[in-house]
């Protein structure tokens, strides 16, 4: 695979599956380098017989599919070149979709009322004067913003204070009326106007967001979650609300009293019953370090949440919640480099529904049927069935990316200088070599590598690198004890795991030169990349990408800087110091290529900047390289052109810095 190969890289989304079964549909989306834009359009997956996945709409970005409760309509959101996304309904035989909503910033998210009549939807409501509500007045014209909180803004998005979340309700359009026409003037000179978008109803308000909506099984009432506690300034709770939909009385909060959650997911069973995935932050309200997702149910309003997963085996932070049976639900558990699709009943009894090496990104289920969007080693995103033998494909959308050449990881466990056991994975180049090495390190550092295929180590193993990755200590996948033992001791166990792997690998792997490798990262990766390299110097090159370099400096500068720091390097401002890639960089002696994004709000460009210039006036051969108008979702999200010239930079600097053939 090429850094031109983006194109091919085909997401798919959360499936939706007919009410009478026979069909899903989802979303399929790919970067698109003419429209340099991530494009898509929803398809229809026929389950049985020998029918063609076909494409059944053909929108510039159409997304989140979901069936009516009757199975006669399709939902979805759909977005323009330069719009937000807004909610779309069009007659699940196809046709031509009619919009729902006209929201100044579009819609998030949305959920079908039982009856089928209307939508409940989440959307930013804009402050008068501010994000184009008044003509003329452009971002740089808005008044000032008047600032009490210490979490006012989001990566991603930008200021959050002046565009809360809510929660609105809205009549599902009449998808087979006679479509409208243009308004016609009159010999009077006036004219009729066009018919509007129904007006929503919000059933939320107040200076907080509120969001992940669910709607009770008989419609009456809508859980979201919300941070409205006094406090809130302060942790990372959030929690369940339930809200009439007819209103009549303000939210209630439903797990506020039993316990200090900080929600992810929401969803009503079959039988009624609530089920939410959250973790457990501590009496603080602040311990978020590799705290593991765990499954809660309440079984009717107003009882006491109860446990239904282990929270330091199970982890569901990457899962939504999906009804099955009367009795239990579908959930996705992240476990050593795989998402693991779980069924869980009431009781907390669990069945696993797929293997280690699958990651299953999402889930639908109808009648019994269960289906399921997943990648693996080949394909980036694919549909499949579950039966009776496991999973069953359904589409092959990664056709053209393995025809493009695609290379099969080494899954591989290396015991570590102090026994422990590190897991990871080497994709190396065809051929006998020897063959450079890269030492590639994952963000998080809560998270972790997948047997998933991985655009980014794909195309540097078709340059000629040797790709070693591993999760090491501090990544999720491996219970709580493993993520956690890196609090407040970062550069540690951490730093160990990654070397100790990068030499198993080597000695592993046929065809590995152990004396040209380099290193690279992104986020908590750029950060331990910093922090090996000051106390490595085997490296020929290193790439600082987003990283995470300045604790200290991270405090009232970054979206996640009010908990970040405190938590994973402490208060202290010495044991910070010992913690600190900027604290050291004057024992760099690697060539160094910083990379990062204008408008990064997660690792600010702030952070880039003084380590580069600290590097540069150490005498330390650096580049900096600065993405306009990207944030810290560039590599994975970000704009297609700027991601392939993000690959023609980084395969430029090892070319000159470790060339494939080594030069003489």
């Amino acid at each position: 695979m090429r850094g031109a190969d983006l194109e091919l890289l085909t997401g798919v989304s959360r499936p939706t599956v007919h009410p009478a079964g026979g069909r899903a549909v989802v979303s399929v989306t790919h970067p698109s380098l003419a429209a340099d834009a991530t494009i898509g359009q929803l398809w229809n997956i026929p389950l049985s017989g020998h029918a063609a996945p076909r494409r059944l709409t053909r929108g510039f970005r159409d997304s989140a599919p979901a069936f009516s409760p009757d199975g006669r309509l399709i939902a979805f959101l759909r977005g323009g070149p330069k719009s937000p996304s807004q909610l779309m309904v069009v007659d699940a035989a196809g046709g031509e979709p009619v919009v729902a909503t006209d929201r100044k910033l579009g819609v998030t998210e949305f959920a079908w009322a039982p009856d089928g009549r209307s939508l409940a939807f989440v959307s930013r409501d804009p402050e008068q004067g501010r994000y184009g509500t008044v003509e003329g007045i452009d971002p740089n014209g808005e008044r000032a913003r008047r600032i009490d909180t210490l979490k006012y803004q989001a990566n991603g998005l930008g200021y959050i204070t002046d565009r809360r979340s809510h929660v609105y309700v809205v009549s599902v359009p009449d998808v087979w009326a006679e479509p409208p026409v243009a308004p016609i003037a009159e010999p009077d000179g006036s004219s009729r106007p066009a018919p509007a978008v129904a007006t929503p109803r919000a059933l939320t308000s107040g200076d907080w967001d509120d969001s992940t909506i669910a709607f009770s099984p008989d419609g009456s009432t809508l859980a979201f979650v919300s941070s409205r506690h006094d406090g809130r300034d302060d942790d990372l709770r959030s929690n369940v609300f339930l809200v009439p939909v007819d209103g009549g009385r303000e939210p209630s909060d439903e797990t506020g009293e039993h316990g200090s959650f900080s929600v992810v997911a929401v969803a009503y069973g079959l039988n009624g019953a609530l089920y939410f995935s959250a973790q457990d932050v501590g009496q603080g309200g602040r311990d978020f370090v590799a705290k593991n997702t765990a499954l809660y149910v309440i079984d009717h309003p107003g009882a006491a949440p109860r446990l239904l997963t282990d929270p330091e085996t199970v982890d569901l932070t990457e899962s939504e919640i999906v009804a099955f049976r009367d009795d239990s639900v579908l959930v996705s558990d992240r476990r050593r480099g795989a998402l693991v699709l779980t069924e869980v009943e009431a009781d907390g009894a669990a069945r696993r529904l797929t293997d280690d090496l699958t990651v299953v990104g999402g889930a639908g289920a109808a009648g019994g049927t269960i289906v399921v969007s997943v990648s693996d080693a080949a394909t980036a995103g694919d549909v499949a069935v579950i039966d009776d033998d496991g999973l069953r494909r359904l589409t092959d959308f990664s056709r053209a990316l393995r025809a493009a050449g695609v290379i099969a990881p080494r899954e591989l466990t290396v015991t570590g200088r102090d026994g422990y056991p590190i897991h990871g994975w080497v994709v190396a180049p065809e051929g006998a070599g020897p063959h450079p090495v890269l030492l590639n390190i994952h963000g998080g550092p809560f998270a972790a590598y997948t047997a998933a295929l991985f655009d980014e180590a794909q195309v540097y193993a078709a340059a000629g690198y040797a790709v070693v990755m591993c999760n090491p200590r501090g990544s999720a996948g491996y219970g709580q004890e493993h993520g956690r033992v890196i609090r407040q001791r970062m550069g540690t166990v951490d730093l160990a795991d990654v070397l100790d792997f990068l030499d198993g690998a080597i000695a592993a792997t046929p065809g590995l030169d152990a004396e040209r490798v380099g290193v690279m990262g992104g986020s908590y990766g750029g950060y331990l990349t910093a922090w090996t390299i000051a106390h490595d110097h085997r490296f020929a090159g290193a790439i600082v990408e987003r990283g995470y370099l300045d604790p200290a400096a991270f405090i009232g500068t970054s979206d996640i800087g009010s908990f970040f720091s405190d938590e994973y390097t402490g208060t202290d401002p010495s044991g910070i110091a010992a913690q600190s890639p900027q604290a050291v960089v004057d024992r760099v002696r690697t060539p160094t290529l910083v990379l990062h994004s204008s408008s990064d709000l997660r690792c600010p460009l702030g952070q880039a900047e003084r380590y580069y210039a600290a590097l540069k006036r150490g005498g330390v051969e650096a580049e900096l390289v600065i993405f306009p108008g990207e944030d810290h979702e560039l590599s994975r999200s970000g704009r297609p052109r700027h991601r392939r010239e993000r690959f023609e930079i980084i395969l430029d600097w090892w070319d000159r810095h470790l060339p494939v053939k080594a030069r003489r």
